[in-house]
């Protein structure tokens, strides 16, 4: 895609690669999928236009995709295999590489913003567990009752994977597999900003983190290469450092945002068994949107206010705004 000017913005989000098979996709849900992506890229952009931070407009855009059931993070979260909702995320700020995260936790309405607190008001990148939703607590982070984050869309996915590990069977259906949000961002400033939240993968072992916390891995951000926030198999992108790798490719190898994030997600990620995609936005305001599954829920908007959005191996569609 074209790059914007030093003073314009860009945005782009996901909401998760391994989307809902096209053979389930009703045409109302479709439609929810993509009013509810809408609706995070305007959070954002809202931000941008009135010249906020990247990352403001990351942890924005990414509340609002938590705040949607429909994605896997916040109010979507999937189960793990004994039933219960263990959440991960994480920011990162391009003007100082500062970073924040947690993982394992649930309680807290956004937990990207868990994830921010970590990142402005201690000493460390990483909280996990109870420690970590004392420490939001502390931070007078608003809470919900578990009942917030029920939904019945989720609990039978847990129940049909179960019965389905249980029979050895297999629906190769890769929503059930993966799902995350994202979102990345470039300000008016020439700032970067990345912000990643995910309920991990349904019918997880208790106590797996993926890559969505894990900085380099599912989330990274610096002003002098690219902003990245990946979705998909987290062990396999964790081992591939697939984030940081992408940037790396821009530093050292004089690689161009689409070229790197392509031969990452394609040719690196893909044959290790490393189904996903990611978003990402470098320093001049480009964005890649590379997937090698069957789809991403994923949307870009810039400075025009033209809200983007696609689901499958698709043309964004264009929304327009009345």
């Amino acid at each position: 895609m074209t790059s914007t000017t030093s003073e314009e913005f860009a945005l782009s989000i996901h909401g998760g690669a391994g989307t809902i098979l096209r053979s389930k996709m009703t045409p109302e849900r479709e439609a929810a999928y993509h009013a509810g992506l809408r609706r995070a890229l305007e959070a954002g952009r809202v931000v941008l236009a009135y010249g906020g931070t990247a990352l403001d407009a990351a942890t924005a855009a990414v509340m609002a995709l938590e705040d949607e059931p429909l994605f896997n993070a916040g109010r979507g979260a999937v189960y793990t295999s004994a039933g219960k909702q263990e959440m991960d995320a994480a920011v990162m700020d391009g003007r100082d590489r500062s970073a924040g995260a947690v993982a394992g936790i649930c309680g807290p309405r956004n937990p990207v913003l868990a994830a921010r607190a970590v990142m402005e008001h201690s000493g460390h990148v990483l909280l996990i567990g109870e420690s970590a939703l004392e420490f939001c607590r502390r931070q007078g982070l608003a809470f919900e009752e578990a009942s917030y984050f029920f939904t019945e869309q989720r609990w039978q996915a847990l129940q049909e994977t179960l019965a389905m590990r249980q029979s050895g069977a297999d629906d190769q259906d890769e929503s059930r597999k993966h799902g995350t949000v994202g979102a990345v961002a470039r300000d008016r400033q020439g700032n970067l900003a990345a912000a990643t939240s995910t309920g991990g993968m349904t019918a997880k072992a208790p106590g797996r983190v993926g890559d969505s916390p894990v900085i380099g891995a599912g989330t990274w951000a610096d002003n002098e290469t690219c902003a990245v926030s990946a979705t998909g198999h987290g062990e396999i992108f964790i081992r591939y450092a697939a984030a940081h790798e992408i940037a790396s490719r821009l530093r050292y190898a004089g690689q161009t945002l689409d070229q790197a994030s392509r031969a990452v997600v394609v040719d690196m990620l893909a044959p290790a068994g490393g189904s996903g995609g990611i978003i990402a936005v470098d320093r001049a305001g480009n964005v890649s949107l590379p997937f090698n599954c069957s789809g991403m829920y994923r949307g870009v908007v810039r400075q025009d206010g033209r809200l983007l959005t696609g689901i499958y191996d698709e043309p964004l569609i264009e929304f327009q705004k009345n």
